[in-house]
């Protein structure tokens, strides 16, 4: 990383831990649910089933994360000065991208980490030592719609709607996937429709990774064209925001 972009990561996150309920939401929120839905049972005779709910919810901890630091905090940072200043400095755009990016990771990283240690000290969830790199790996790319859909949303709203549209994106998506219900427990019809949705796929991305049967065909279709069409929306939205402001 070089010097231009480690500066802009610092400015980023300092900005970010001004706002302590923010921060406090984002590392809280996923572990509180741990807490309330998967800790007051009894799962010494099931622990695949409590390694999969403790996975599921680190994965609602990831794109939380992605979805609300780049939704909510790019949409608040385009209504300051600091940032069309930002864009008239000689320094690549890609020192602010990747700074942001690495400051996402961080924010999503916080929101994984305390689920994590409760799972493992309060459940008997394991991974397998050969599976880790391919659940951490899950785990990121799981997160891409969510990274790409945030900073749609974060240069195409301003922040007093970016932070509604954020939730109302989320949470519907969090509970349709089965990050917080298993799908097996829905009605057939609805568990098969809710594979079009990119948390499904995420998920079933990451219970593969951990030794679980494979995802389907429409699973993994859906969410590579979620991502691929988030990823397409950013690069409109953010030409467009700069085509507005900059012309």
């Amino acid at each position: 990383m070089s010097s231009i972009t480690a500066a802009h990561a610092r400015y980023l996150v300092l900005e970010q831990l001004r706002i302590p309920v923010a921060v406090l939401s984002t590392a809280l929120f996923p572990a509180l649910t741990l807490v309330f839905f998967v800790l007051p049972f009894d799962w010494g005779s099931d622990p695949v089933q409590v390694t999969r709910s403790v996975a599921q919810l680190a994965l609602f901890g990831v794109l939380s994360g992605f979805l609300f630091t780049f939704g909510v905090g790019v949409a608040d940072d385009r209504e300051k000065p600091w940032d069309p200043y930002l864009r008239t400095l000689p320094a690549p755009a890609s020192a602010r991208v990747v700074g942001r990016l690495a400051v996402g990771a961080l924010f999503a990283l916080l929101g994984m980490l305390p689920v994590i240690v409760l799972g493992a000290l309060f459940t008997p969830a394991t991974v397998a030592p050969a599976r880790l790199p391919l659940t951490v790996a899950a785990l990121l790319v799981g997160g891409l719609p969510f990274l790409f859909g945030g900073l749609a949303i974060g240069y195409s709203l301003p922040t007093k709607a970016a932070l509604p549209v954020t939730q109302l994106a989320f949470f519907p998506m969090a509970f349709g996937g089965g990050l917080l219900l298993p799908p097996e427990i829905f009605p057939s019809w609805l568990a098969r429709a809710t594979e079009v949705l990119p948390t499904r796929g995420a998920r079933d991305l990451l219970l593969w990774a951990l030794g679980g049967s494979a995802p389907s065909g429409l699973a993994v279709g859906a969410f590579v064209v979620w991502t691929a069409g988030l990823a397409l929306l950013v690069g409109w939205a953010y030409r467009r925001d700069e085509g507005r402001r900059f012309r």
